[in-house]
């Protein structure tokens, strides 16, 4: 379970001293506890490894935002925490799709939704997210998708 491996990655890093992998585990479980928060007033129960996993993705998707205009703005030293940060938080992530298996899905789901059109885009893109959302890049799969329907 990914929440066991958090908190043996995280006591693992305090016996080796490794004092920036223990801080980047420990905002990691942080947000999961947030998120723990959120979803004990929700309706909608998620897995609890998809909702570690949906977290991972939203902070390595900013870390990667945060790293671009760190580098624009010339914070190197900043950009490189956020790259370290990066690095810890991909550890945990699952395999994601490259681009050919991406494309690959995105055209089974058109061919079985019959979708030809950017109208069939929030329906491909809803099936997407259901079959590949936890190994998945949404934010570059909408651009494939629409792409695959003009």
């Amino acid at each position: 379970m990914l929440r066991d491996d958090l908190k043996q990655a995280q006591i693992s890093a305090m016996k080796a001293g490794d004092k920036e992998r223990l801080a980047a585990v420990r905002l990691i479980l942080a947000k999961v506890k947030d998120r723990d928060i959120e979803q004990r007033t929700s309706s909608k129960q998620i897995e609890d490894d998809a909702l570690i996993i949906d977290t991972l993705q939203k902070m390595a998707k900013q870390r990667r935002e945060s790293i671009e205009m760190f580098d624009k703005g010339g914070r190197d030293e900043l950009a490189a925490v956020e790259r370290s940060e990066l690095k810890v938080i991909e550890e945990f992530l699952p395999r994601q799709m490259d681009e050919a298996e991406t494309k690959a899905a995105i055209e089974a789901i058109k061919g079985e939704f019959g979708a030809r059109s950017l109208k069939d885009m929030g329906k491909v893109m809803a099936e997407l997210k259901a079959r590949h959302g936890t190994v998945l890049d949404m934010g570059r799969a909408s651009g494939w998708v629409k792409d695959a329907l003009q």
